[in-house]
């Protein structure tokens, strides 16, 4: 397996990330864990949202706590990230508001049984929400210790560089990447939107749907 460093960090992750949105039961994610491991894999992706369709919000975290329990492997092995903005049903679970932020990461450490991730994205971006707000809200889950960096996901360019001015105007962190759709069928955002964040700000990029859901495979 090879290893990157994410965006303008000195954190290494492996080229192939694994993500889930939607396992079944607790046996899955107790098989292919350690096959991931075995792999060399360490990045590992979740979100509060996952489970949420057929389950409840939060139900694929809690499957992830209890399989990386399992697995045995030291915490510094593993680049494990999490993401905020749907949590559930009430007004105060939605959005990138400093409480959502702040109450979302507590809930998601504790469904996956840690004290920290090593990466918190805004699963989607928050058009309602002020910019100062989300940055203060994300900064202060990095000064808590609950992450290490955060990141963007499904943003446009232009937002994470008013995330930039805003971060530089106030002394806060800065995102560090973004986070997707990037295959034969998506290309506009990964080869056109972004490349000014690429090469002058080295912005990172996590990038899913590889196969485009299917189609790319035949199926």
């Amino acid at each position: 397996m090879k290893y990157r460093f994410l965006g303008d960090t000195g954190l290494r992750v492996s080229t192939l990330g694994y993500g889930f949105m939607d396992p079944t039961d607790q046996s899955l994610l107790d098989h292919m864990l350690p096959k991931v491991h075995k792999a060399g894999i360490n990045f590992i992706d979740c979100a509060e949202f996952y489970g949420s369709d057929r389950f409840h919000y939060g139900y694929v975290e809690g499957l992830l706590g209890n399989s990386m329990k399992k697995l045995d492997v030291a915490r510094e092995d593993l680049v494990l990230a999490a993401k905020l903005y749907l949590g559930g049903d009430t007004p105060n679970k939605l959005g990138l508001s400093y409480k959502h932020l702040v109450e979302g990461t507590q809930a998601s450490l504790k469904r996956m049984q840690v004290d920290y991730v090593d990466v918190i994205f805004a699963h989607r971006d928050d058009p309602d929400g002020p910019m100062e707000e989300i940055v203060r809200g994300f900064n202060q889950i990095i000064e808590d210790g609950q992450a290490f960096y955060w990141a963007t996901s499904e943003w446009s360019a232009d937002r994470v560089m008013e995330a930039f001015v805003v971060c530089d105007r106030l002394g806060l962190i800065k995102p560090v990447a973004d986070q997707f759709e990037y295959n034969m069928l998506a290309r506009q955002k990964a080869e056109k939107e972004f490349v000014n964040l690429f090469e002058k700000q080295n912005y990172g990029l996590s990038a899913y749907g590889p196969h485009a859901g299917g189609i790319l495979t035949g199926k």
